[in-house]
Formats: structure tokens, sequence, C-alpha cells
């Protein structure tokens, strides 16, 4: 059976990108960038947090830290050696819809790194000591983010947010939920989600599109032995959906706020949302901070993001406070998401908000870790590359008229919801 392959030049990337389908599904992208000396591979599965079954959270993620513990032919010595001995390094991380494990070597190693990578993900086989030895550091990883009050209040307000949806599920797990994960869970749920059709093989960086292929369909050919089963991925409706504003009680210093909604999926708002979300929190000249720091002096870190997933969009809005002081930051939010400088923005500041954002795009190509990212996220929302010179063009073409009906859009189609943590006894 042919592969099917496609390629095409990109000028302001000075890149090539590569499209190869092996005849097993699994797709092949690469990013030819002449100017580095180096290739970083990733292997992107299309499972995430919200993926987990409901008495397994933390399982996707806990996969990902769990193929590093040894293969039918390495032990996690082996792993680790065979890599850095070329000079590379080895990473991975999960998102609430994605797994990504990747690594970085000169590009005269891609071979055997290649061959590694693939090892991880064809050959696991979850030594059972290992496995427990590797428990004990997921549950020192939760335990952080339960000492980190800013990470914890994002995680705390997608679970309120998400009202039990699998999308509020921490990606982390819960202690109980990790402790009781079994060599049978993760071997089922790569059976399920580690299948070629779900996966992604991206290589960024001075490689051969041609000679990656030829690697590929050797080294991934056990992927072909791989159960392919239907996804049982949920979609979030908005009707489920309950706002809220809830103050809790913790043992910290400073108070903790987060404001944010969820909104249905959008896409010729993709682009309006994210300049809108760089006026409102997205660098020193964003309202946000301008507001709350430099006019007012009450916060030292304001920002905001918004997350794109396959069926919903969230905006949260974040800062940290005196804890006699939530009320007033809790006021200035409200009036910034009610000001025509949000709705109506003067043309300079419309523009510098694209500069910002563009700057962010373009600066972030030469990154070779997160432009691997980029192509592989280009693939799972949209269903195909997004080449920079359509974003920026995107960006560009973004106006005062765009920027007002995304913000309605973001008020008007779901209230908002609030989450205050404040220093007391724990509550």
């Amino acid at each position: 059976m042919p592969r099917e392959s496609s390629s095409q030049k990109h000028p302001v990337t000075a890149a090539v990108i590569g499209d190869t389908t092996l005849p097993n599904g699994l797709r092949i992208l690469t990013d030819y960038v002449p100017w580095v000396q180096s290739v970083t591979l990733g292997i992107h599965v299309n499972a995430g947090s919200r993926d987990d079954p409901k008495k397994q959270s933390g399982l996707a993620h806990f996969i990902e830290h769990a193929v590093f513990k040894g293969t039918k032919t390495r032990n996690y010595l082996d792993i680790a050696g065979s890599i850095e001995k070329n000079g590379g390094y080895l990473d991975a991380y999960t998102t609430k819809e994605q797994t990504c494990i990747y690594l970085r070597c000169l590009n005269r190693f891609v071979e055997p790194s290649l061959d590694l990578l693939a090892d991880l993900v064809c050959n696991p086989i979850f030594p059972a000591e290992e496995i427990e030895k590797e428990k004990e550091v997921v549950l020192e990883e939760i335990s952080s983010i339960n000492d980190t009050p800013e990470e914890l209040v994002f995680e705390e307000f997608d679970q309120l947010l998400f009202n039990k949806h699998p999308l509020g599920r921490p990606i982390l797990g819960t202690n109980k939920s990790v402790s009781s994960l079994s060599e049978h869970d993760l071997e089922e749920f790569m059976l399920q989600h580690y299948c070629p059709e779900n996966m992604i093989l991206t290589a960024t960086g001075n490689v051969d599109h041609e000679e990656l292929v030829v690697l590929a369909e050797r080294f991934f050919t056990p992927l072909n032995a791989r159960n392919t089963r239907k996804s049982t991925r949920k979609l979030f409706q908005t009707e489920r959906y309950q706002p809220f504003s809830l103050t809790m009680k913790k043992k910290i210093f400073q108070a903790q706020i987060i404001v944010g909604t969820l909104l249905p999926r959008k896409d010729p708002l993709f682009y309006p949302l994210m300049v809108l979300n760089t006026l409102l929190g997205g660098g020193m000249s964003s309202l946000l901070n301008l507001e709350l720091r430099e006019k007012s002096g009450i916060a030292y870190s304001s920002y905001s993001s918004v997350s794109f997933f396959d069926d919903i969009t969230v905006l949260n809005i974040y800062t940290g406070a005196d804890s006699n002081k939530v009320k007033r930051a809790l006021e200035i939010i409200t009036r910034i998401l009610e000001s025509p400088q949000l709705h109506s923005p003067a043309e300079e500041d419309l523009l510098a908000a694209k500069s910002r954002l563009l700057g962010s795009f373009i600066m972030g190509t030469e990154k070779m870790t997160r432009r691997m990212s980029h192509v592989a996220t280009d693939i799972t929302y949209f269903g195909r590359y997004v080449p920079l010179e359509e974003k920026i063009a995107s960006i560009e073409a973004v106006t005062a008229e765009h920027i007002n009906e995304a913000a309605q859009f973001m008020l008007a189609e779901v209230p908002i919801s609030t989450l205050v943590y404040k220093p007391g006894r724990q509550s």
C-alpha cells in the first residue's frame, strides 16, 4: 500500500513542511529548518486527561512517566544513557487533550534517536518495581501543585467550571487514583489510544523528510499490531455549565483570584479572541497590568489566558492581591471587561496588541521544541498545518469590529464565574 506524501515551502519560516502518511496510518510531519544543527522529534498522541477513565484520573499523564521505566530491550538506565551519550535529551508532557513524548538530538543522531522514541511507545513493559517508585514521584508532583496556590486555584476552577465533566479532572490525577493504577490499566489505555491513526510523528530542525519516513517505516512497524478502538471522548455541552462565585479559605498569605468563562467553539473568532486576550492580559501594556499594577498598585502579577479545546474555549483572568483588596480587584476586573478600551480599542492600542501577539508567534518559531508542538497542534485542532504566513495575515486582519464581536461573544454567550482563595483556616 503506497504512502501519501506532500511537501510545501513557506518563505517566512524559511522551512519546508513534509507530510506523509504511512500505510499503517501514522502521519509524519517534518519542518525543515536549515540553520540549526539539531532535530526535535516528537510523538503526539491524541489522548490526554479528558480521556482518562472515570476512576483512573491521571492515567494519561502517568503513562507519559511510565514509558521511560523500561522497554523490551532497554531498562530505565539504558533509555537515559542512549540519548544523553549522543548529546541529546528526552522529555514529555501531558495536557487535557494531548500527550507528547519528545527528544532533541544533533541531526547526525536522528536514526538512533528515532529508534529510541519508537521503542518507548511500541515496546514499553512497565516493570512493577519501577512503576511503584514512579507512583511516588507523581504523588510528589501532586503535592507540589497543592503547595502552589497559583496553580491549585486554576485546577480547582476547572473542576467547578466543567461541572464533573472529564475536562475538569486534574491532569496529574489524585493521590487515590494514581495509587490505584495497575499495569493492566496502563496497557489497556495504550491499546486504545497509542495506535497509528491516533498519533503524529513530528520532526523539526535540520532533517530530511524522505530519510525520516524510511526510518519511521522501519521503527514504527510494531504499531501495526495495536488494537484500534473507538474513541470515548465525551464532548462538553455548554448547557451543563453552572456559573459560580465562590470564596474559599486556604493556608496562604496572598489572596488568589480567577475570573473566567467558557464559550462554544467558534473558529471565525479564533484570532480575534487571541488578540482580545492580548489586549486584556498579555504583557506590560495590557489593560489588566496597567489597571491592577501600574495605576492601582494592588497586584504584582495579573494576566489572562485563552485555551482552545476540541469543543470549547476557556478564557481566564488571574491576579494575586492582599486579602483586603480582593473586592477592589474584582471591581477593576469587571470594569475592564465592560470598558470601551476592550470592546472598541483605539487603533494604536489594537496595533500594539497585534504586534505583541505577532512577536510571540514569530519568535516562537526560533524555539525548536515549541515549533514542533505548534505543527502537531495545528493538525489536531484545525485538521491541517497552518503556515506562519497565514497566521500572521489572520492576526493582521483583525479589526476593532472583530474585537467587539469577540468581546460581546465572551460576555453575552455564557456568564462569568469567580473563584477566590483567601488567607484563613482551610475550608
